[in-house]
C-alpha cells in the first residue's frame, strides 16, 4: 500500500513539473498588449508568423512588431485586464492557446473596455498565427463569410490598414 502512495505522490509531482506550452508565450502577451512590448517579447513569433485583428491582418515578425509597437501611440493606455486560459496541446511544443480575456484602454481621455478571445497556434513551441477576436467574433475573411468577395475586400482593407501602419511604423524597427 506504501508503494501505491508513493508512486501516486511521484505522478502527482511530475504533473506539477510539467510545463504548459502558454507558460512562456503568456507574459510576452501580456507585454504587446499592455504596450510595454520589448524585440524579445517577439521570439515568441515564428518568422513567417501571421497576426489578424478586425483592422489588420499582419504577416511575419516585422509587421506584427509594427502591429503592437503603434499601440501607444493611439491610446494613451492599454493592456489586459482579466483573462483566463485554455491550453489544447498536441504534442510538445504544438498546440492552440485561448485566451480568453478583457481589454481596456484609453482613448483620447475615454475608457474603452472590450471583451476578446486570443487564438494562438503553436507549432514547435513558438506562435504561427496569432487571432484576436472583438467580441469573440470570428474574424471576416473569405473563409468565413456567405459571400467571398465581401471577405476578400474586408481580407484587403485590413492588409492596406497593416500596410500604411508597417510604413508609419518604419517597418518594425524596434524602438531605440
Amino acid at each position: 500500500m506504501d508503494e501505491f502512495r508513493e508512486q501516486q505522490a511521484k505522478e502527482s509531482t511530475d504533473q506539477k513539473k510539467l510545463k504548459r506550452i502558454s507558460d512562456d508565450i503568456i507574459p510576452h502577451i501580456l507585454n504587446l498588449y499592455g504596450s510595454s512590448a520589448t524585440p524579445q517579447d517577439f521570439e515568441i513569433y515564428a518568422p513567417n508568423a501571421t497576426f489578424e485583428d478586425p483592422l489588420m491582418r499582419a504577416h511575419g515578425v516585422e509587421q506584427i512588431k509594427s502591429a503592437f509597437y503603434s499601440l501607444p501611440k493611439f491610446f494613451s493606455e492599454s493592456k489586459i485586464t482579466e483573462y483566463s486560459i485554455q491550453e489544447n496541446a498536441v504534442g510538445p511544443g504544438n498546440g492552440e492557446v485561448l485566451i480568453d480575456n478583457k481589454q481596456h484602454y484609453k482613448f483620447l481621455g475615454k475608457d474603452i473596455t472590450m471583451i476578446s478571445l486570443i487564438k494562438l497556434s503553436i507549432e514547435e513551441g513558438k506562435v504561427v498565427r496569432h487571432e484576436d477576436w472583438w467580441d469573440k467574433r470570428p474574424l471576416w475573411n473569405r473563409e468565413t463569410v456567405k459571400m467571398p468577395l465581401l471577405g476578400q475586400l474586408v481580407e484587403t482593407a485590413r492588409r492596406g490598414s497593416m500596410l500604411a501602419t508597417h510604413v508609419l511604423m518604419r517597418f518594425g524597427k524596434d524602438p531605440s
